[in-house]
């Protein structure tokens, strides 16, 4: 039998194929939205006005009473693959979104974008910006903490028109390697980013169904209009998404380790 001899060049190759991630599915085909209205509901008598122009445009526009006595009405909208149902997410999914917002009326609100956890798919979550006090922040759901006001000392004036953008790596979705997630605005021509910012969520109920150190199985992902209602004063308030992008890109499938002797049988 011939004998085949290894070289070091020649097993560090071998090592890398068979340790390299190959390629699968990508995350959601987006190519609708979908709207959902009233998810909280404290002034249910206000004028709801809801356009849907994807990806051109969405808007939502809520104008209370002036003496509506409830904390919010919260609406949102999400990407969706038939233009009925919101599209969901997994966990090793990467992707990234973006949109031109534009928050106006006399009303306060909280408005931007999501990625919304199985557990609370409408309301957590958020890259948000807030009217009451222009602060831009990242929170809430499982989403890595970022304030951009604090940060940066940028805080939002309404009328004015904000780009905002999430980008998600869901990486190995370990402890060693979790996904990250970067939020990006440009606001004022000027880019701020959050930089590459780490999941830390492990749960060992949840893990073995919906995964960790990610955004977890059965994500959702778009926008929301929180509209915050104080008596007296005019409470009608606008929130406006332009130029929405999405992106789905191919996500690494998780390697087959092989060992040497495996190797070495491919090359008797």
């Amino acid at each position: 039998m011939k004998r085949i001899g290894y070289s070091l060049a020649c097993l560090t190759g071998l090592a890398a194929l068979a340790f390299t991630a190959t390629v699968a599915s990508a995350a959601p085909a987006a190519n609708s939205a979908v709207i959902n209205e009233r998810i909280f509901n404290d002034c249910s008598g206000s004028t709801l006005v809801t356009n849907d122009s994807y990806p051109a445009s969405i808007s939502i526009s809520d104008d209370a009473n002036d003496d509506c006595t409830g904390f919010a009405n919260l609406h949102n909208w999400r990407f969706s693959e038939n233009d009925a149902d919101p599209a969901i997410f997994a966990n090793a999914d990467l992707f990234r979104f973006s949109a031109e917002l534009v928050i106006d009326g006399p009303g306060q609100c909280e408005a931007g974008l999501q990625i919304s956890p199985w557990w609370s798919q409408n309301v957590e979550g958020r890259l948000n910006v807030r009217t009451t006090d222009g602060e831009i922040a990242l929170f809430g759901g499982v989403l890595p903490f970022y304030n951009f006001s604090a940060n940066y000392g940028i805080f939002y004036q309404k009328g004015q028109t904000i780009r905002i953008e999430l980008n998600y790596t869901p990486n190995s979705n370990t402890e060693q390697d979790p996904a990250t997630l970067e939020c990006k605005l440009t606001y004022g021509g000027n880019l701020y980013t959050s930089g590459v910012l780490p999941f830390s969520n492990f749960n060992p109920a949840e893990h073995p169904i919906y995964g960790s150190y990610g955004i977890m199985e059965q994500a959702q992902a778009g926008g929301h209009i929180q509209c915050l209602w104080f008596p007296g004063v005019n409470q009608e308030v606008n929130a406006t998404w332009t130029n929405i992008e999405y992106h789905p890109d191919a996500k690494p499938t998780p390697t087959e380790p092989s060992t040497w002797g495996r190797i070495k049988t491919m090359y008797r």
